[in-house]
């Protein structure tokens, strides 16, 4: 982005905002926040924050929004969601009342009024504690797991409790399911350990379960709960001023975001990009830890047994220890359990990624890394298929985890710095001389990272030319060429991308697909087409703020030593164009031969995001087509289809994909009666090891036999199939060759 531009557009707003700042202090707050005594309140640092914010979005920002009624709207209900997604804790009556602040919200962030955001917070946390301590009481209440009963695990699509007696019987219902929960899974996972550690005591039988005294079980959630109370009890004003900020940034732009000092601080010492433990990053969906995203060339990415969207309900230290539930625990509290030194080993208790917490838990054992990814570097690998006339044709991958560049040792002119398009030109190199037919570069997971990099990398496969379109605040448009003349690969070449693949990565695939240079393979992309920068807060507050504060002596005393004072925010201010002149936002990059995939659009990605900039199109720029291969895609894909037809996988993925969406629609009830959610477990573990046989068959593998541990399926059905279309499209040039000779 143009900085000297930004800087002038800054300066032009801090003079427009000191003007108004003293609003702040002067209006009436929109809620009454004194008469709850241990209630949170918002600091004038907050306040001013807030306002300070809210000018940035409707004054710099590539998509300016005003604080109007509808953009209320969307902030109060990101703020419901995101205290009560599951609606477990709020009656209607709670939600009646909070009516009053909908369409006012956002115009209270201009004035730096954040009492109504606090006040639902305040109420939020009444709820949380009384819904828990019940909780609590029921752990002591005999309950009759003979009784045919049915438990609404997810509630989001339900109403909310219309009065406490309601919610007391769900949560009567929710404490009567967790606990026959954790009897069956504490007697499968004892089962399970027996046959990874034969030498080990005897273990309990399955009958163990119709012990309703339950003592242990009982001891578990005991434990849970007052952690779920404790943990509220830690949270203070600037945690809930986070929480806030972010429904404010959320309702904008999802890229957009708000950063208070203490989370400015860990982003920028990198700690998002710095892992020791598994190898991905994890959230809390309805209590729950789940895997958001796996770090490629971590434990979880080489393992291939964990997914994103799996469901982590336990967590065992070392190959013996015994396992911790930590359904209901906060997302710092669940990291610092999974996290570890480097060779350690973690074991984690995994419910697939559609399954309900009543199915059958997998076991998986992991040894903790380092994972740094500005370290992680493009790999090759080599593979074999059978050409036309029987011949062994190779095929050379290269995955790109990231598009990297070691920036320090590029600024210092370090002539050996270190980047992505430095190692693949390098392997490039290397397969060349092994005398490849064809390369693939896999870009699935691979997030983006440097723009440089995804244009140099995409000059080692097409000559001089335009790669990308970036279009700023001012709609100021600059075409990014590649400069450099020559090519390292010219033969047969296919991308391979997925829905997470994202900003830099659909920028390469989006040029090989325009240039017509090669084949893309996969499934739609993440359609992240927005430029972000980071903003440090302190230069936006403005004169007449800084002395509000100075003579209030209103100091935040929790801000780290080297934090950014007033925190800072990551605010959108450009936007990406393919040359055809297509925005990659929303829309991002749909591969020439498709594969189904269990990641919708509507869940995953860009589209799913309400808040996310639209696609849009401006002109093209000036290019050349290398190739249309419009007629080699079709005869591809016909291909590709015959073989996929026969495929085990293929049709179990088509399966899944089915189920996903029937369970998504649908509300889920679970049985609460011992002798049915047995047999459910049973029938599912049937099923399942009818399924891994069938799998293990097609590849003529061993099959999974009784009483043994289930074997790893670390199969790569993508990229296996990738690869033989790669081995179609080698067999199909050489006959385009030959006709032309």
């Amino acid at each position: 982005m143009n900085v000297k531009s930004l800087q002038y557009m800054f300066k032009k707003l801090v003079f427009a905002l000191s003007i108004i700042s003293v609003v702040a202090c002067g209006a009436k707050p929109r809620a009454d926040l004194s008469d709850n005594l241990d209630g949170l309140k918002p600091t004038t640092q907050h306040e001013i924050i807030a306002k300070e914010v809210a000018g940035l979005l409707e004054n710099v920002a590539y998509k300016k929004v005003a604080m109007s009624d509808s953009l209320s709207n969307i902030v109060f209900n990101n703020l419901i969601k995101s205290l009560d997604q599951g609606k477990n804790y709020f009656l209607q009556s709670d939600i009646d009342e909070f009516e009053k602040f909908r369409n006012t919200i956002s115009q209270d962030f201009r004035n730096g009024d954040l009492s109504a955001p606090f006040y639902i917070y305040n109420r939020y946390i009444e709820r949380y504690r009384t819904r828990l301590t019940y909780a609590i009481s029921q752990l002591d209440t005999k309950h009759d797991f003979a009784k045919k009963e049915f438990y609404t695990p997810s509630r989001e699509k339900l109403d909310w409790f219309k009065s406490e007696e309601e919610a007391n019987n769900q949560w009567r219902q929710k404490v009567k399911y967790e606990i026959l929960n954790l009897k069956l899974t504490t007697t499968v996972d004892s089962a399970e350990s027996k046959l990874l550690n034969p030498n080990d005591p005897e273990t309990p039988s399955l009958d163990a379960a119709k012990d309703t005294t339950g003592n242990k079980s009982i001891e578990t959630l005991k434990k849970r709960y007052k952690n779920l109370l404790s943990q509220e009890t830690k949270l203070n004003a600037n945690d809930v001023f986070q929480l806030v900020m972010t429904s404010l940034t959320d309702a904008v732009d999802p890229h957009t975001s708000y950063f208070n000092p203490s989370f400015a601080q860990a982003f920028n010492e990198g700690m998002a990009n710095t892992f020791e433990g598994i190898g991905a990053r994890l959230m809390v969906d309805n209590e729950v830890v789940k895997i958001m995203e796996v770090i490629p060339g971590g434990p979880i990415f080489k393992d291939k047994s964990i997914h994103i969207d799996d469901k982590i309900i336990g967590v065992a230290q070392g190959e013996k220890g015994e396992f911790e539930d930590i359904i209901g625990w906060r997302i710092d509290a669940a990291v610092a359990k999974i996290k570890g030194p480097k060779g350690t080993v973690v074991r984690l208790k995994i419910i697939p990624a559609g399954q309900d917490l009543t199915a059958h838990p997998r076991i998986v054992s992991l040894t903790r890394e380092k994972i740094v990814v500005e370290e992680e570097s493009a790999k090759k690998e080599i593979k074999t298929v059978k050409g036309a006339d029987g011949k062994n044709l190779k095929v050379g991958i290269i995955t790109i985890p990231k598009f990297y560049i070691d920036f320090d040792a590029y600024r210092k002119r370090d002539p050996n710095y270190k980047s992505t398009t430095r190692d693949v030109r390098l392997i490039l190199d290397t397969l060349k001389q092994e005398k490849v037919d064809a390369v693939l570069i896999d870009l699935r997971f691979n997030g983006g990272g440097s723009l440089q990099e995804s244009i140099e990398l995409t000059g080692l496969f097409i000559d001089k030319g335009p790669v990308v379109q970036v279009r700023d605040v001012q709609n100021r448009i600059e075409v990014d060429q590649d400069e450099d003349a020559g090519v390292s690969w010219s033969g047969p070449m296919g991308v391979i991308i997925n829905r997470f693949s994202a900003s830099a990565s659909e920028i390469f695939a989006g040029a090989i697909q325009d240039y017509g240079r090669g084949i893309v393979l996969g499934s739609q992309t993440y359609g992240k087409g927005t430029v972000q920068s980071a903003v440090d807060m302190s230069r936006i507050i403005s004169p007449t703020s800084r002395l509000l504060l100075k003579a209030q002596g209103a100091k935040d005393d929790t801000v780290p030593t080297g934090a950014p004072e007033f925190g800072q925010i990551n605010i959108t201010l450009g936007k990406f164009y393919r040359i055809t002149g297509s925005s990659t936002q929303h829309k991002g990059v749909s591969p020439d031969i498709a594969f189904p995939t269990q990641y919708s659009a509507e869940k995953f990605g860009e589209s799913s995001e309400p808040a996310a900039l639209p696609w849009d199109q401006i002109k093209s720029s000036n290019f050349t087509k290398i190739a249309d291969l419009t007629t080699i895609t079709k005869s591809l894909t016909a291909m590709h289809e015959a073989r996929m037809k026969k495929s085990q996988e293929y049709l179990f993925l088509l399966e899944d994909i089915k189920t996903f969406e029937e369970k998504r629609e649908e509300i889920t009830k679970v049985p609460i009666q011992i002798e049915e959610l047995k047999a459910e477990r049973e029938d599912n573990k049937a099923k399942n090891r009818k399924r891994v046989n069938e799998m293990l068959k097609s590849r003529n593998l061993p099959l999974w036999l009784e009483g043994k541990p289930q074997p790893k399926l670390d199969f790569d059905f993508v990229k296996d199939e990738s690869i033989q279309v790669m081995g179609d499209y080698i067999n199909l040039s050489k006959k385009i060759q030959l006709a032309k000779k």
